[in-house]
């Protein structure tokens, strides 16, 4: 009798716990998820597994980064850091794509800005003579930010410039993502460190109640010299990016030169990151110039992540395609959007927009490329096309609508990309320089995805792909 009302008296005690779980739990999904989805799968996981479900969504399903950025923003000694004064810079747009102007405004709080020098640059070959000579003939600053920095010689290259510039007296930072460039071990980073260059590494922890940070990457790839000559777009430091000397898996890219007015908003995004990671407040009048007139571009620099940026650059994109009236070139290197940006592609293929998707014939991903088949069909029924390119693999992230207006950066056209990343765009209200990637865009269009092609595959072929799409947000 005494071991029967002990057994009960146990299990009511487990009952009320997983109740108390489960509710509580609940409640805060049911108060903080935006997504309907997403919602209804953490509260499924939790009444089935409630203490391992509780754990779980403790770990990995509550945005800390938010919070940890509002904190930070909110803190009277922290700001995003303020600089010279833009306002003479500042353009009014009429025409086709001035609403769309003004809601970016309004979004990231940036203004369009003109008289900017854009050069495109394409692969490592054509883009780390330039990046490594402004490094070289740095007097005051240095702010880098790369997705993947690895050691290898292009890496190497890269550090001892770093470290030359260091030792003459330049303000060098550099960050690196906790993920990309080594979890584990960080092989560039300890060389940098011990070489005494101030170097951190983004969001990484072993610790524990840390490890939720594991699935927030920083993809930005950023180099600002002098607060005066920029660098942005897709472009990772590593070998494999030199592709004329061909490597044993090329990675062909995109990258950009920048001088003018909007290095000034590139700058700002990296001395924020480096706030957000070490606390370091870094010296405006060392990061932050003045610009003299270099060019004639229009441009806007706009991020996003899951701080308080969530979902811009998403929405930059989606308000484009809006306005969109006879052309749309898209290049990605890995293409998992959400329902939205598919229904949104879909309608303007629908209204007459000539829709182009380029992806890659094969990704260095393969289960993204089995989860693109699967999820691609609908966007096909509407008239858009999709069009695989040749190798070696381009990682270019590129966009063009009407010949006019173009975006470019780091953020690639999936779920994990447009929501979890931090990420970083520019767009460009410049028709010679939209003309430009618009072509490059179109040089690619090698071989057309059809609906035949699809269906052309086997049943297993079909269950692995549709398998993988389940996936999508986590890829």
């Amino acid at each position: 009798m005494f071991f029967d009302l002990q057994f009960s008296t146990t299990a009511f005690i487990v009952a009320c716990m997983r109740l108390s779980l489960v509710t509580g739990v609940s409640l805060h999904i049911l108060l903080t998820k935006r997504n309907t989805a997403s919602a209804i799968g953490w509260i499924g996981v939790c009444v089935l597994m409630p203490f391992l479900g509780t754990a779980l969504y403790l770990m990995f399903g509550i945005n800390r980064v938010t919070r940890l950025a509002k904190k930070l923003v909110g803190d009277r000694t922290a700001h995003r850091p303020d600089g010279a004064d833009l306002s003479s810079w500042n353009r009014e747009l009429d025409g086709q794509f001035a609403p769309l102007a003004l809601m970016v405004g309004k979004l990231t709080t940036r203004p369009v800005v003109g008289n900017n020098s854009i050069t495109c640059l394409h692969d490592g070959d054509g883009a780390y003579p330039h990046m490594l000579d402004a490094i070289e003939k740095a007097t005051r600053s240095i702010l880098l930010c790369s997705y993947i920095f690895r050691h290898d010689a292009s890496g190497q290259l890269f550090a001892d410039r770093l470290i030359a510039a260091h030792k003459r007296g330049v303000n060098v930072r550099v960050l690196v993502d906790g993920i990309g460039s080594g979890y584990f071990l960080s092989p560039i980073y300890r060389y940098l460190k011990r070489e005494g260059v101030p170097c951190a590494r983004f969001m990484h922890s072993l610790l524990p109640w840390r490890m939720p940070f594991l699935n927030l990457r920083n993809h930005r790839k950023i180099l600002v010299v002098d607060g005066s000559v920029g660098f942005m777009g897709g472009l990772n430091i590593a070998d494999n990016n030199l592709v004329a000397r061909k490597p044993r898996h090329p990675v062909s890219d995109t990258h950009f030169r920048i001088e003018g007015p909007v290095v000034h908003q590139l700058a700002q995004v990296a001395a924020w990151d480096w706030y957000f990671t070490t606390g370091e407040q870094l010296n405006r009048d060392l990061f932050l110039q003045e610009h003299a007139s270099k060019g004639s571009s229009l441009a806007r620099i706009v991020t996003a992540g899951p701080d308080t940026d969530l979902e811009k650059i998403e929405y930059t994109m989606l308000q484009a395609i809006t306005l969109s009236r006879k052309s749309i070139r898209l290049m990605t290197p890995y293409f998992l959007p959400g329902a939205r940006f598919l229904s949104e592609l879909g309608l303007a293929a629908l209204r007459g927009v000539q829709v182009d998707i380029i992806i890659p014939l094969r990704s260095n991903h393969r289960p993204l490329d089995w989860a693109c088949a699967a999820n691609i069909s609908p966007l096909l029924d509407t008239g858009a096309r999709v069009w695989h390119a040749n190798p070696p693999f381009n990682h270019s992230k590129l966009m063009v609508v009407d010949k006019a207006w173009s975006f470019v950066g780091s953020s690639n056209l999936d779920i994990r990309s447009l929501r979890l990343n931090f990420e970083i765009n520019m767009e460009t209200y410049d028709v010679t320089m939209a003309e430009i990637m618009d072509d490059f865009i179109c040089h690619h269009r090698n071989h057309r995805l059809t609906h035949y092609d699809l269906d052309n595959r086997n049943f297993p072929t079909r269950i692995r792909d549709s398998f993988a799409r389940l996936f999508m947000p986590y890829l």
